[in-house]
């Protein structure tokens, strides 16, 4: 009776072909699951995670060392009150990285503010960052030390407008570091740091954007 033989042997091959396909199909899944850049960890980091730390603290000091380029210039209160917020909010969250770079043995980043401070009290910034070099030029939204310039001799009926252009720029490139840090960060704090970046200089740039004269 060779039928029922034919049907048996088709069932096995349908049989191990469905089981290679789940084998497949779970090795897949594991892969998946086991790359460092999707799985998540509260006690593990990356590369990524260094890599954002390590950019974000002098991304973050210039925009502090841009907040204090409004000291004694007449503009509206509302910018003031930007400012401040930018100082304090970033200025945590560099005292973050910086903790985490330690906790993980790797490099805390010198940065401008750190050249303003040690040895070049009054400098003005555009003559820091040409004293730090091109370190800092590859990274996203950063200012060079002719944007700096242009700010420090703008009178005060341009300075605000060039001001806020200038920072919302650094505010996208900050955007876009935390992006790539939250699709290829494994620190769960790092990734949820990134997020926050997102969203509160989002929403600084719309405010920006408002703030600036038709």
């Amino acid at each position: 009776m060779p039928f029922p033989v034919v049907a048996a042997r088709r069932v096995a091959r349908l049989v191990s072909g469905a089981g290679i396909a789940l084998l497949l199909a779970v090795s897949s899944a594991c892969s998946e699951d086991d790359d460092p850049a999707t799985t998540r960890s509260d006690t593990q980091h990356n590369a990524a995670d260094v890599a954002f730390a390590q950019t974000m603290i002098p991304h973050h000091a210039q925009a502090m060392t841009m907040v204090d380029l409004l000291q004694g210039r007449r503009v509206d209160p509302a910018v003031e009150t930007l400012g401040e917020k930018i100082r304090d909010a970033q200025g945590q969250e560099i005292e973050t990285l910086s903790d985490w770079l330690v906790e993980w043995d790797e490099e805390v980043p010198e940065t401008m503010r750190d050249h303003s401070h040690a040895g070049h009290d009054g400098a003005d910034p555009s003559e820091v960052m040409e004293q730090m070099g091109a370190d800092h030029d590859d990274m996203p939204g950063m200012m060079s030390a002719q944007d700096f310039k242009s700010l420090e001799e703008a009178d005060d009926a341009a300075f605000q407008d060039r001001w806020l252009a200038l920072m919302i720029e650094h505010h996208e490139g900050a955007l876009e570091m935390a992006e790539t840090e939250r699709e290829e960060g494994r620190f769960t704090p790092a990734v949820e740091l990134a997020g926050q970046v997102v969203a509160s200089q989002n929403e600084e740039i719309e405010t920006m954007q408002e703030l600036i004269d038709p």
